[in-house]
């Protein structure tokens, strides 16, 4: 017994110190524009050429800093990368008073706690009012972005051929249901509140229902039209229905706090 203790915990420890000892390597290859200080024109990105190694499955983001702090700008997502190779970081600046000082790269699963800095590139880019130039790309950042285009496309086409849980079926079937509840209820509210209210509560009530069928009146004459001009009339209708149903609950509510209106 103590002896398949003693190889359990000895099993353990290699596999927590090969994760301990688990190395990530990313180095700065080249940069466009070059140079340690660059101007950048307006809407123009600064992308760096990286080369990585990793024993395992990794991603890669160039996040850049000014001060020590996070500048003005923003970076590359990263699609996922193993063994060796080269990855593109980029980033641009919000406006042309923006500065970076030193570009932080990290790398890992993306996690707060499993992706660490890995490495810092020391260069200071100022942005600038001026139109970007027509001069080509390098051809390592064109290539790049070539491949994290068809990598975000294969990783839509996958999430989007997935097939669905049982949970995301019942979630959208519920919320389906309720979207439809939710329309009805904007119509029979009102309709309810128009045959059992009176006087001045029977008048309140027409305000809800007289939005709904300017809704429905709205459609059916903009399709007779333009039958394009409401392509999302579901929604339309909807809308109308959740601030119908509202107004009646806020109205319901009031007839029972001042029921001597009721007369």
């Amino acid at each position: 017994m103590m002896k398949r203790v003693i190889l359990a915990a000895i099993a353990a420890l290699g596999f927590f110190s090969g994760i301990a000892c688990a190395e990530v390597g990313v180095r700065v290859l080249a940069t466009d524009p070059p140079g340690d200080d660059v101007v950048l024109a307006r809407n123009q990105n600064f992308y760096l050429h990286l080369g990585y190694s990793t024993d395992h499955p990794i991603q890669i983001w160039a996040q850049p800093y000014f001060e020590g702090k996070p500048a003005r700008a923003g970076s590359n997502p990263s699609r996922r990368y193993e063994g060796e190779g080269e990855a593109l970081g980029w980033f641009f600046l919000s406006d042309a008073n923006a500065q970076v000082d030193e570009v932080r790269i990290r790398a890992g699963d993306g996690s707060l706690g499993g992706t660490p800095e890995v490495a810092r590139f020391a260069v200071h880019v100022r942005g600038s009012d001026t139109a970007a130039s027509s001069a080509d790309k390098p051809e390592w950042a064109t290539r790049l972005s070539a491949l994290d285009a068809q990598a975000q496309r294969a990783d839509y086409e996958k999430r989007m051929h997935a097939p669905l849980s049982s949970g995301d079926v019942a979630l959208f079937g519920g919320f389906m249901l309720l979207m439809l509840a939710l329309g009805l209820l904007g119509f029979l509210a009102p309709a309810w509140g128009l045959w059992r209210w009176r006087g001045g509560w029977r008048l309140a009530a027409a305000v809800p229902a007289v939005l709904m069928a300017f809704v429905v009146m709205r459609i059916v004459a903009g399709t007779s039209i333009d039958p394009t001009s409401h392509n999302l009339w579901p929604f339309e209708v909807l809308s109308a229905g959740a601030l119908s149903a509202g107004a009646m609950a806020v109205l319901a509510i009031a007839r029972r706090i001042w029921p001597e209106r009721r007369a």
